[in-house]
């Protein structure tokens, strides 16, 4: 088993696509991200002309309504639609290389739903916490929810396994999300807290921009320093040592990366999910297993379909909005129920 996957990680590389390729793709995902983002921007409460956008962006007018809204609501939301899908992207596809697991997810392993956890804990009892007071909230969160699931799938009889991961997962998911429910009930913040379960960008401005950026700078940063570690991880414990890898080193970077991009997505968003689960295969079709090429892709596919699925929950029953969890949870439940129906991704 071991030479097997010795032999498989040799070819890694032989079987991706040329470089060039991977160039042209990359950038024809840029280019429909910066288009899907000043249409997300032009598209609202009032429509404004792509003309309009452009003139925001390039020659403002302090004395253009059209402008002052562009400039303070409406591109902070965009940027942070692109920021967040890139976060909970390469958050799940650092989960899928770790665990060697096809069904791993920020929102599926309680990651986001301890982010949201300590959320809510943090508004009950300190109702004037600050903007970053709420992000150190959802990263602590974020935290104690890869602890618990990690701690009680390798407690479980037969140690860690994908299929164990999935399902500490989902319980810790649904242990944290009732918690959750008990308390914004009794303390009857529930409609605020709304918000936060179905995940939105409605209440988004620049200071969540900010946040997301430092977030991103150091986690993005970290998840790209340890891809080539993934890659090698993913193919087993022992083959990664037998490489040469200090696994638990990886593991904890990787969890580390994890917490602090689920974190910052999560206290701006609330819980979007599924982007997770979807993005990393999708990227990996396309360009292989190698997670140096995986987490890239991965962020701009993440970007690209948030800001769509922003642009559907401003359309969908306007002039209301429908979350946009809503929106990502159509594309990923039946994603979902065909990785499980499956077992598809065994080769991550």
């Amino acid at each position: 088993m071991g030479e097997r996957r010795e032999r498989r990680y040799t070819k890694i590389g032989q079987g991706q696509k040329g470089y060039w390729q991977i160039g042209l793709l990359a950038a024809g995902i840029i280019v429909l991200l910066a288009f899907s983002m000043a249409l997300s921007i032009s598209v609202g409460a009032a429509s404004i002309n792509l003309g309009t956008v452009w003139e925001a962006l390039f020659a403002f007018s302090p004395d253009s309504p059209d402008h002052a809204v562009i400039r303070e609501l409406r591109l902070p939301r965009a940027l942070a639609g692109a920021l967040v899908g890139a976060f909970l992207a390469v958050s799940g596809a650092i989960m899928q290389g770790l665990t060697r697991n096809p069904l791993a997810s920020p929102s599926i392993m309680g990651v986001t739903h301890g982010a949201a956890f300590a959320l809510i804990i943090a508004i009950v009892f300190f109702p004037a916490i600050s903007n970053i007071g709420m992000t150190l909230a959802a990263f602590t969160g974020a935290g104690l929810g890869v602890i618990l699931v990690f701690t009680i799938g390798s407690l479980s009889k037969g140690g860690l396994t994908p299929a164990k991961l999935a399902l500490a997962g989902v319980a810790i998911g649904g242990m944290l999300s009732s918690l959750s429910s008990a308390i914004s009930l009794h303390f009857q913040v529930a409609k605020q807290m709304s918000f936060w379960y179905a995940g939105g960008l409605t209440a988004t401005d620049w200071v969540s921009v900010h946040i997301l950026l430092a977030a991103g700078v150091v986690g993005l940063t970290m998840a790209l320093f340890i891809s080539r570690s993934v890659t090698l991880l993913s193919l087993g414990d022992d083959v990664s040592k037998g490489l040469g890898q200090n696994t638990m080193v990886v593991k904890v970077l990787g969890v580390i990366v994890v917490f602090i991009l689920t974190g910052a997505a999560v206290s701006v968003a609330g819980t979007v999910g599924f982007i997770g689960l979807v993005i990393p295969h999708i990227a990996r079709f396309l360009v292989g297993t190698d997670y140096r090429l995986i987490i890239p892709v991965s962020a701009l596919f993440g970007s690209l379909l948030l800001v769509l699925s922003d642009i559907g929950a401003k359309l969908l029953n306007a002039p209301f909005e429908t979350p946009v969890g809503a929106i990502t949870a159509c594309i990923g439940v039946p994603f979902f129920l065909y990785l499980a129906r499956n077992e598809g991704g065994r080769n991550l």
